[in-house]
C-alpha cells in the first residue's frame, strides 16, 4: 500500500475567488497527472486569508459556497484523486451551530465525502478569528488510498483534543492545513510543535502551508512532513509556490512517510526573502505596474531600493534625489552611484527654492523666532509633495523608508519621510537593516545586482540631514540600545520595571518609553509594512492615541 500526497503551498488573493479556483483546479490537474491520490490546499484556499470583515457579508459567504459547488463539478473527472479545500461555510456539518466556521471540504468524484470545522479560533497577534467563526467539533477522518488520513486546521495541531479525536475516529495520518503569518523563527517554532504533536499522538503528519502575502502579512510557505518520531522527511521551499510530493507507505504497524528535504535558509536569507515577497505581493496584488522611491544616500532608502530591485526588476523602479542645503555632496554621489549599479531610473530635484519660498512665506509669522524643528519637517514634507506628484502623474506606489526603530519612537515625519503607501522595512530595527546590507552586498538571490549598496553608505554615521552636522544619535540613544528596548518593550511587552532590573540606564528606560508612547498618533497615520517579527506596529499593535498610563 502506497499513497502519494501532493501538497499545493499556493499563493492565493483575498476575494479572488475565480482565481484561487483555478489554481486549486490547475494544483489538482498537475498533481492527478504524477500520481497523487490525494492533494492538500492551504486554509481557506477558496477565499484566502485574511479575509476579514469580508467574512462578516452574506453575500461573500454565499459566493465562497458557490464556488467550493463549482469547485467540485471542475474535479470530478480526476478519477482517483481526493482534494482537501479550505474555505469559510455558512453549512456546516451536523450538530454544528449553524454559523460560519473556517472549515475544509474533502471532496473526491464530484461528491463532498467529508467536512471538517476549526476547532480553536486564535486571537492573538494578528489573529481576529473569534470575530468571524465558530467554533467546530468531532473529527474528520477519512480513507484514501488505503490509508485513514485524520484532518485538522492550522491552530488545531498545536493543541492535544483535535488530534487525539482524530487518532480515536481512526486515523493513521494527520494531514494540517495552514495559513500561519511568518515571523523571523516561526518556521522552526511550526517544526517542533507539529514534532511534538506527532509524537503525542503517535501519527506521522503532513503539514501543508500557505505562501504569499496579504497586506502586513506574510506566509512562508516550507510545507513539511514528520514520521511518527517527529523526525523531519520532507520540506517544500520557503517563500515560492510550489506542488510538494510526499509518499505514505505502511511500515509494520504504522505508516511511514518519505518526501524531498530542502534546506531551510539562513536567517537573514530568510528575513531577505519575507522582505521582497511582502513588497512584490502587494504591489501586484494591488495593480500596481513601479514604485518611486526617495533615494537619499543614506542607509534606509539604499536597503528599499535593492529590495525594490528584487521584488519588482528595476524597470519597475523611480529613485529621485532631493537635495537640500543641508545634503551632503558624498549623499547625492551615493544615491547616483546606487542607481548606476542597479539600473534604475534616477532623476534629482532639488528641494532648495522651493524651502526657501516657503521660509519667506513664514516669515511674517514666525519672526523673531529662531529656526528649529519646524523647518526640519518643512524640508520632509517638501519631499513628500514631490513623490505624491510623481504617484499621481505616473500611477508609482511610493515607498517610504523609515525603519521599525524610527516608527516607534516617532523620529519621522507626518506628510513628509512618512509619505508613502507601503513601508518594506516598517517592521525591521536599524541594526537589522545594516545586517541585511551587509547580507546583500554578499549575495545577489535574484540576480538584480552584485554588491548593489557602496560600501560609504553603510559606514558613515546615520543622519536625517535636515540641519548642519546632525546625526540620529544626537535625538536617540545609540541603535544597538535603542533595538534592545524596542524588542523587550514592544515585541514583548516588558515592563518599566523589568527593563530597569535587567540593566537598562533609568534615563534610555525613560526617554524611549516615553517616545513610544507618545508617538502613537503617528503610527496610527504610517503605511501599512511588511511584518516580520512577533510584533509589529500594525494589526497586532493596537494601543489608545489618548493614554496616561506608564509602565
Amino acid at each position: 500500500m502506497t499513497l502519494k500526497i501532493c501538497v499545493a503551498q499556493l499563493n492565493l488573493v483575498v476575494g479572488d475567488l475565480p482565481g484561487n479556483s483555478q489554481k486549486i483546479v490547475g494544483a489538482a490537474r498537475a498533481a492527478h497527472a504524477a500520481g497523487a491520490q490525494l492533494l492538500l490546499t492551504p486554509e481557506l484556499s477558496i477565499c484566502g486569508y485574511i479575509a476579514e470583515d469580508l467574512l462578516l457579508r452574506p453575500a461573500f459567504i454565499t459566493a465562497c459556497d458557490d464556488a467550493v459547488k463549482r469547485l467540485v463539478q471542475q474535479t470530478a473527472a480526476l478519477d482517483g484523486l481526493t482534494l482537501v479545500v479550505g474555505h469559510p461555510a455558512s453549512a456546516v456539518a451536523p450538530g454544528e451551530p449553524a454559523r460560519c466556521s473556517n472549515a475544509a471540504s474533502v471532496i473526491r468524484a464530484g461528491q463532498v465525502i467529508g467536512h471538517y470545522a476549526k476547532h480553536r479560533l486564535p486571537n492573538y497577534q494578528v489573529f481576529d478569528e473569534r470575530r468571524y467563526f465558530t467554533p467546530g467539533q468531532g473529527a474528520c477522518v477519512f480513507e484514501v488510498g488505503g490509508v485513514r488520513v485524520g484532518l485538522l486546521i492550522c491552530e488545531d495541531a498545536w493543541f492535544d483534543e483535535p488530534a487525539a479525536l482524530a487518532r480515536q475516529g481512526g486515523a493513521e495520518l494527520l494531514a494540517v492545513i495552514n495559513a500561519s503569518p511568518y515571523h523571523q523563527g516561526k518556521g522552526a517554532e511550526r517544526e517542533a510543535a507539529m514534532a511534538e504533536r506527532a509524537r503525542a499522538c503517535g501519527l506521522p503528519l503532513v503539514y501543508a502551508q500557505l505562501v504569499g502575502a496579504q497586506d502586513e502579512v506574510v506566509f512562508d510557505g516550507a510545507s513539511f512532513a514528520l514520521d511518527v518520531r517527529g523526525q523531519l522527511v520532507g520540506r517544500a521551499p520557503a517563500f515560492e509556490q510550489n506542488l510538494f510530493y510526499a509518499q505514505a507507505s505502511q511500515a509494520q504497524a504504522a505508516i511511514e512517510l518519505k518526501a524531498s528535504l530542502n534546506l531551510a535558509p539562513s536567517s537573514d536569507a530568510e528575513l531577505w526573502h519575507a522582505l521582497v515577497l511582502g513588497l512584490r505581493d502587494y504591489v501586484d496584488k494591488n495593480g500596481f505596474k513601479s514604485v518611486a522611491l526617495g533615494l537619499s544616500g543614506g542607509m534606509d532608502s539604499a536597503l528599499v531600493l535593492a529590495l525594490a530591485v528584487d521584488a519588482l526588476g528595476a524597470a519597475a523602479v523611480h529613485t529621485v534625489m532631493m537635495p537640500s542645503p543641508y545634503t551632503a555632496g558624498i549623499s547625492v554621489e551615493d544615491a547616483r552611484e546606487m542607481a548606476r549599479r542597479l539600473g534604475v531610473r534616477h532623476d534629482e530635484l532639488s528641494i532648495a527654492p522651493a524651502f526657501e519660498s516657503l521660509k519667506a512665506a513664514l516669515a511674517p509669522l514666525f519672526e523673531g523666532r529662531p529656526e528649529d524643528v519646524t523647518e526640519e519637517n518643512i524640508q520632509a514634507r517638501l519631499r513628500g509633495v514631490l513623490l505624491m506628484a510623481l504617484s499621481n502623474k505616473f500611477g508609482h506606489l511610493v515607498l517610504t523608508c523609515g525603519n521599525k526603530s524610527e516608527y516607534a519612537v516617532g523620529y519621522c515625519t507626518l506628510y513628509g519621510d512618512m509619505c508613502g503607501g507601503f513601508a518594506p522595512i516598517k517592521d525591521v530595527v536599524k541594526t537589522a537593516v545594516y545586517r541585511l546590507a551587509r547580507w546583500r552586498n554578499a549575495h545577489d538571490p535574484y540576480a538584480t545586482g552584485a554588491n548593489p549598496i557602496p560600501e560609504r553608505i553603510i559606514t558613515r554615521a546615520p543622519s536625517a540631514e535636515l540641519r548642519e552636522g546632525q546625526t540620529d544619535q544626537d535625538s536617540l540613544p545609540p541603535y544597538e540600545v535603542l533595538d534592545a528596548l524596542i524588542a523587550r518593550y514592544v515585541e514583548q511587552d516588558a515592563s518599566i520595571a523589568e527593563l530597569l532590573a535587567e540593566g537598562f540606564a533609568a534615563a534610555d528606560v525613560e526617554r524611549v518609553t516615553r517616545l513610544i508612547q507618545g508617538s502613537e498618533y503617528k503610527r496610527a497615520q504610517s503605511a501599512i509594512g511588511t511584518r516580520v517579527t512577533r510584533r509589529g506596529f500594525g494589526r497586532d499593535w493596537r494601543y489608545p492615541l489618548t493614554n496616561r498610563f506608564r509602565g
